[in-house]
């Protein structure tokens, strides 16, 4: 084949002509799709259309250097990018534009992300892992600006572990090649204003992990101009002293020009080789970029653009450039360009095409299903006109999508609703079925269903030797991670002095001396990477316990628990995870920080986490077992104020488990039931002493996991008995208290067995005041629980529990 020589100072540096022409191919096929999907939009055949156009050289250069086993994490608009490395096709593009629910035809989502967020495939069909060393990898995309920059993070520090632990290679040889895997990162120049992308950035320095960091610089960020986003307007000037020099490590920090393709090729050689072969962090700033079409189709980059910003960005569009380049090399003629020009405007439109007859193909087949349905149904109608009308004025929809088709048959059984069973059995048949195969297009996953789903995992109860001593319960824990770092090399823990010193409250004492520093890792003062240290590693087959010092520090991971790992299963319909386990402590102590509960905010913004609330280390030691076992991610809070508690020693530490959403009956009791957990358990106990004196009998259940929340119910069944609830815990009035009311009340039905209204017990509505009286005017006490039972029983029988 011919080559081109395209680097005059580095001479290493070849392209054959074919290659630089099927990369020119690429570009166009890339750039007529984003104006074809612009169009789809205003045709009303898209919702929203966001487009990286402009990025097209750049993103082509990077996918050079991308091997197999490496991973990308990045935001909306690398579709060249995955274009070029073969994980995404210009159909599977569209597929996504439109929202097509088979994964088949949109395997990144089936559907549930708006186009331009990219993802490949990690698991087969039962949740096994992937070989992801023979594949080029692809993290699951996020919109939340700079979101994607502590999972990042995550992924390259997987690299740093396999290539140092050389345990970890014989049985996970699916996850790496001896750590070689270089994690590639990529943010809008605006995005680089965000605390994330700083944080991420000073963790990467500080570990030394093969990771890339490319930024898309336009120069705006939607409408706004540079100057308003950076100082100085520039990322790589701002981050000059994070270059590392002869005698301190750092960054490889490399500035090229977006429309410059000779200079991106070095550019891209060079950092894949530092990052891949000396473990150094580096960052690509790309300047001189364009978005021919603006931000997105919410509207037209010329309201704020100027005249000669706009025929600049025409000027040096990297297409146009790149069409220059190749005539004046002599690579191609203006013939044969034009030629390849059309070839990709074609291309482009029959995947275009295909894309929308999959998509539409599939609705309007149960669009003809619906009218038949409802035709043949009419005759029979008190309503015949009325549902007449209904499936001929549905038969006209242009380009229908299906809540067109359910929303006509639901108001069709609707207008039908007098008559008999037998005129709208057929319809509401196939209501029910469109109704469960709805639910696995837009509702599954947000849990796992895999095989390793953390229901699929075996009780086994703790046992005791009849000599078990009574040992503060930090020791339980102690001796529970001992054992997982010692029988799974996929585990590891990292945090806030959880290193050298085990952790403020002793629970991996000795654990760094005994495993190494790889196993046990002090980080910096930075939740929001040590979570993302933890997704990234955890969808690399690794098994990370990520510490959050203190349960109000997850404030500031909260968005990317949420935005990423929480959704993860959800938003890629079971083709990704990340069983990040979080460790954190939390309830009871002193003072307005490090005490509070804010467990309603965590269990509704966490949903597709599991939440662990033990009320000892014993509980908190049987659930880190069964979640090593399983899948699926989760957020253990343990007691702020147990870790000295006195608890018996299992003679099975490392066997027991400990089941989600099973509450445990604590005390037996018939005349009221109160669900609780977490330190609350020890006060709910303590007042029943108090009220079994007064003659009430109080039933006590610890609900020993909020997510997933009494998968037996056991509570209901527990009301069934005393006809009586409290749900009491530290939340502020209507939190988790509240969550807990309607789990019960209307998930379980109890409203039906209930004799008294049910009644909650929480805390003040503001932060805990300082000192022991702080707490006891600020949270629920002994004699807060055992007034407001009282109570409750002087209504049921005054006479015997006279008024106080």
């Amino acid at each position: 084949m011919e080559e081109v020589a395209v680097n005059k100072k580095n001479k290493s540096l070849s392209l054959s002509k074919d290659e630089i022409l099927n990369d020119y191919k690429l570009a166009q096929q890339s750039r007529q799709a984003s104006l074809m999907g612009r169009k789809e939009v205003f045709m009303g055949k898209a919702k929203f259309g966001i487009f990286g156009d402009g990025k097209e050289l750049a993103q082509i250069a990077m996918a050079k250097y991308f091997k197999n086993g490496d991973f990308r994490a990045g935001y909306y608009r690398d579709q060249t990018f995955m274009f070029a490395i073969g994980e995404l096709t210009i159909q599977e593009y569209f597929a996504q534009l439109y929202a097509h629910t088979d994964v088949e035809a949109e395997p990144a989502s089936g559907g549930r992300l708006m186009n331009g967020h990219f993802g490949t495939r990690a698991l087969k069909q039962n949740g096994e892992w992937k070989d992801l060393t023979e594949m080029k990898n692809s993290a699951s995309d996020i919109s939340p600006t700079a979101s994607q920059m502590p999972k990042l993070l995550g992924l390259a520090y997987a690299s740093k572990l396999y290539r140092q632990n050389n345990t970890l290679l014989k049985d996970l040889s699916d996850f790496s090649i001896e750590g070689n895997e270089v994690a590639w990162g990529t943010i809008g120049n605006a995005s680089t204003s965000e605390g994330m992308f700083y944080e991420t950035i000073n963790a990467g320095g500080v570990l030394q992990v093969p990771m890339v960091v490319s930024v898309w610089d336009d120069e705006y960020g939607i409408s706004v101009p540079k100057e308003y986003h950076t100082t100085k307007g520039s990322i790589s000037e701002v981050l000059k002293g994070f270059q590392r020099t002869e005698d301190q490590k750092g960054y490889e920090i490399l500035v090229v020009k977006g429309w410059d393709y000779e200079a991106l090729m070095r550019t891209y050689q060079k950092a894949a080789k530092i990052a891949r072969e000396e473990h150094v962090p580096v960052m690509v700033h790309v300047i001189e970029l364009t978005q021919p079409q603006g931000h997105s189709t919410s509207g037209s980059h010329e309201r704020y653009k100027s005249k000669a910003r706009l025929e600049w960005e025409a000027e040096y569009d990297c297409v146009r450039q790149f069409q220059e380049y190749i005539l004046e090399q002599g690579i191609a003629s203006e013939e044969e360009l034009a030629q390849i020009d059309a070839e990709a405007k074609t291309f482009a439109k029959e995947q275009r095409v295909a894309a929308w007859e999959a998509f539409a193909g599939e609705i309007k087949s149960e669009l003809q299903d619906a009218v038949t349905l409802i035709q043949e149904a009419a005759p029979n109608s008190r309503q015949n006109d009325k549902v007449v009308s209904l499936a001929s004025e549905l038969s006209k929809t242009m380009n229908p999508i299906r809540k067109d088709v359910i929303s006509a048959v639901r108001k069709a059984l609707l207008l039908m609703r007098f008559d008999g069973a037998e005129v709208k059995q057929n319809l509401k048949l196939w209501y029910e079925q469109q109704k469960k195969l709805n639910q696995d297009r837009y509702n599954s996953h947000l849990y796992s269903q895999s095989d390793f789903r953390v229901g699929n995992v075996e009780e086994v109860p703790a046992q005791y030797g009849e000599d078990a001593q009574m040992v503060d319960g930090r020791e339980i824990l102690q001796a529970c991670f001992d054992n997982l770092l010692s029988t799974d090399p996929r585990v590891f823990a990292f945090g806030e002095d959880v290193g050298k010193i085990g952790d403020v409250n002793q629970a991996f004492a000795g654990l760094q001396d005994k495993h190494g520093e790889l196993r046990v890792t002090d980080t910096g003062i930075r939740e929001c990477t040590i979570i993302g240290q933890g997704i990234g590693a955890s969808m690399r087959g690794l098994r990370p316990i990520a510490e959050i010092q203190y349960l109000d520090y997850l404030l500031y991971a909260i968005q990317i628990l949420s935005d990423d790992v929480a959704c993860l299963q959800y938003r890629t319909k079971g083709g990704q995870k990340a069983p990040l386990i979080v460790r954190t402590r939390g309830h009871r102590l002193e003072g307005v920080w490090h005490s509070g509960s804010p467990i309603g905010m965590i269990l509704h913004s966490l949903r597709g986490m599991l939440v662990c609330v033990p009320r000892d280390m014993t509980q908190a030691a049987g659930m880190y077992n069964t979640l090593v076992k399983a899948d699926e991610p989760a957020l253990v809070i343990e007691c702020l104020n147990g870790y000295r508690l006195k608890e018996k020693m299992p003679a099975n530490i490392g066997e027991y488990t400990v089941p989600m959403g099973k509450p445990e009956i604590l005390r037996e009791g018939t005349d009221l039931t109160i669900v609780t957990y977490g330190s609350m358990c020890r006060i709910i106990l303590d007042a029943a002493i108090v009220l079994e004196e007064m003659g009430i009998s109080i039933e006590v259940i610890d609900v020993q996991t909020l997510l997933p929340f009494d998968t037996h119910h056991v509570i209901s069944d527990s009301i069934k008995k005393t006809n009586r609830v409290i749900f009491a815990d530290e939340d502020v009035p209507g939190g988790a208290s509240a969550y807990m009311m309607q789990q019960v009340i209307e998930e379980q039905q109890a409203y039906y067995h209930l004799d008294s209204e049910p009644v909650t017990i929480a805390a003040k509505a503001h932060r805990p005041a300082y000192s022991s009286d702080g707490d006891y005017f600020s949270k629920p006490s002994v004699d807060d629980v055992v007034e407001k039972v009282y109570e409750m029983m002087h209504e049921v029988d005054p006479k015997s529990f006279p008024e106080l």
